[in-house]
């Protein structure tokens, strides 16, 4: 029976899209995020990336991006929009931006988390993608609690507004899977270089 040896030399360090030193998400990889605020985390993670973003986003879906709102975090004429009418061309449309390695970041709205071969699908598409040209970032945005399977990361984020001073907005973020970094949690508060850590947890409570 041939003996197999697993390899000793460290694991590739993939480029990163960092939000905060501390709140870091691998490029070239497929990553979750829940939550009532997403779509906040989702704005500030584009303030810190450059070039332009492709949002993709339910064709059916009335509601949409303030412009004014993004404004606060990024600026609105780097957002390109996609709004297919099918479902199953969501998660297309993400794979595809991806493996062409165009954008640096790439945002898809999801009416529910996807399965684990459409995520892995991702994160193949955004290897090709980084081969090709820029590192692409997969960001999936789905409702409630989440639960995509084999992801890269998970996030929640929702407002912590109460108890605030003045007019100050507060947001609480949980990284609640990673591969390669433990659940921790951060008070978020706006600052002038887009969202700052106002308090660090060790865990999610």
């Amino acid at each position: 029976m041939p003996t197999h040896l697993l390899s000793r030399a460290p694991e590739r360090k993939r480029p990163q899209l960092a939000l905060h030193p501390g709140i870091t998400l691998a490029r070239a990889r497929a990553h979750e995020v829940c939550g009532p605020a997403r779509w906040t985390f989702a704005l500030a993670l584009a303030g810190r990336s450059r070039g332009p973003v492709l949002w993709i986003a339910p064709g059916w879906e009335r509601a949409g991006l303030n412009p004014d709102g993004m404004a606060e975090f990024a600026d609105p004429g780097r957002f390109l929009f996609v709004h297919p009418r099918r479902g199953e061309d969501l998660l297309w449309c993400a794979e595809e931006a991806l493996r062409a390695g165009a954008v640096a970041l790439v945002v898809t709205e999801l009416p529910e988390p996807p399965a684990l071969t459409p995520v892995r699908r991702l994160h193949l598409a955004a290897e090709t993608g980084a081969e090709r040209g820029t590192a692409p970032l997969g960001l999936l945005l789905t409702p409630g609690d989440g639960g995509a399977q084999g992801i890269e990361s998970r996030w929640h984020m929702a407002p912590a507004h109460e108890g605030a001073q003045g007019i100050e907005s507060r947001w609480h973020l949980e990284r609640r899977r990673a591969r390669s970094a433990p659940p921790r949690a951060w008070t978020l508060a706006r600052g002038r270089h887009g969202l700052e850590v106002v308090r660090q947890e060790d865990a999610p409570r």
